[in-house]
């Protein structure tokens, strides 16, 4: 048995809104061990709809649609059934009475164009909405040769869809023989090739549970995912790939799941009992904006400053100075950089430290050109993290996609101190 998932509404096909129900959906219905096989996006035309439908019940035994419900006259996913099932629609007094009472509850009188949501295609079910005006229609279809298929159309407002797929839908699913399980961990400090590479056997095609690796603007996710005839077996499949590939990567995971890197250091700040300020110079303001959004209450992140970053002609000063030497009779160039760039940040860190009392203070420059986004690979960007115990400066190189060079820049400020701050003592 397998499912298809359908997701309606022009909203979606012209990019206006994203479709997180379908990704929502797929994961309920593998935990009861339906996979899902496809995720189809149509916009809100009749025909369109009801061509998908058909296609949809001909190859798929479960189908799960969300949207077009609604009381307006682009919301078409009833009038789709109806066609599709060849049968017209008819009033549910009981769904319509509801809807009535729901708009009585706001103080509102219920405008006529709202009856359309009690109409259901002949010999359909309603599927109750106890939170909105929204009923969901539950329908199964025959087939030629295979048994029938089961729809269910639920609304596209997520809290509404997803109480009515645990409430009305998942009771009427079979289980699947196998359950399906994901987990995610997450990586930041090598690239998607060489994560691979350290993973080895881990990733090769056809092991149990697999080991899939994504790349997101230089943070490395690695989603496991397993079949078994139980929870308890896919879990226990988890946890064991998960030790075998913290073994493996070591410092390189940062979390699970959909935890990001300034969650993770402000967490590390908390359970260290630090407090954290930043300059930025260059970076658009992000390492602010993400420690900001970690840290709402300010507890651990006190201070930020943000500057423009340094003219060209200004960078003159912190220079790579380039000289050559001779090696077994070849000439070849190398370079050292000019260490004022760094000196220049530690005062003001020091400058920080002193205005603020905080514990720790990081700063992060990248260079950018007049004429572009990016800059050229001769320019790095410098980070430097000072406190009480240390000094530390590095280079992170600015070479690669320009499109994400500013959050791999920030993203690596933030990687360099979390690092010190797990090598710490609590």
């Amino acid at each position: 048995m397998h499912a298809e998932v359908i997701a309606i509404g022009s909203e979606l096909t012209s990019g206006a809104n994203l479709d997180t129900n379908s990704q929502w959906l797929s994961v309920e219905l593998g935990q009861i061990g339906i996979p899902v096989r496809f995720h189809t996006t149509v916009a809100d035309d009749l025909d369109a709809i009801v061509d998908v439908l058909r296609t949809s019940v001909a190859r798929s035994d479960v189908v799960l649609i969300t949207g077009g419900l609604g009381p307006t006259q682009d919301d078409l996913t009833r009038d789709a059934l109806a066609a599709l099932a060849g049968r017209k629609l008819v009033l549910h007094q009981p769904s319509l009475d509801h809807i009535r009472r729901l708009f009585a509850q706001r103080g509102r009188p219920m405008p006529e164009r709202n009856r359309v949501q009690a109409l259901f295609p002949e010999g359909s079910e309603p599927l109750p909405n106890p939170v909105g005006t929204a009923p969901g229609i539950w329908m199964e279809l025959s087939r030629d040769g295979a048994d029938p298929c089961r729809l269910a159309a639920l609304p596209g407002v997520p809290s509404e869809m997803r109480r009515m797929f645990h409430e009305q839908v998942r009771p009427r699913l079979p289980r699947g023989d196998q359950v399906i399980l994901s987990a995610k961990l997450n990586c930041f400090g090598a690239g998607e090739s060489a994560i691979e590479e350290m993973l080895g056997e881990l990733t090769a095609r056809g092991r149990q549970p697999d080991v899939g690796i994504t790349a997101h603007e230089a943070t490395i996710v690695l989603r496991i995912t397993a079949q078994a005839a139980t929870l308890e077996q896919c879990r226990r499949q988890i946890d064991q790939t998960k030790a075998l590939i913290r073994e493996r990567l070591g410092s390189l995971i940062f979390g699970e799941e959909d935890e990001t890197l300034p969650e993770v250091v402000v967490s590390l700040l908390r359970t260290r009992n630090k407090t954290l300020a930043t300059l930025e110079m260059g970076t658009d303001g992000l390492l602010t904006h993400w420690l900001a959004k970690a840290d709402p209450q300010r507890e651990h992140f006190v201070w930020a400053e943000i500057r423009r970053p340094f003219r060209e002609e200004e960078l003159r000063r912190f220079s790579v100075i380039q000289c050559y030497e001779k090696r077994c009779g070849v000439e070849r160039k190398i370079s050292e950089v000019d260490d004022r760039m760094s000196r220049f940040m530690k005062e003001e860190l020091h400058r920080l430290r002193s205005h603020t009392e905080a514990d720790l203070t990081l700063a992060v420059h990248l260079p950018r050109s007049k004429t572009a986004p990016s800059t050229s690979p001769d320019q790095p960007a410098h980070v430097v993290l000072v406190a009480k115990e240390i000094e530390r400066a590095v280079e992170e190189p600015t070479a690669g996609n320009p499109a994400i060079l500013v959050p791999r820049v920030v993203k690596a400020a933030l990687n360099h101190l979390r690092l010190h701050l797990l090598a710490m003592t609590k």
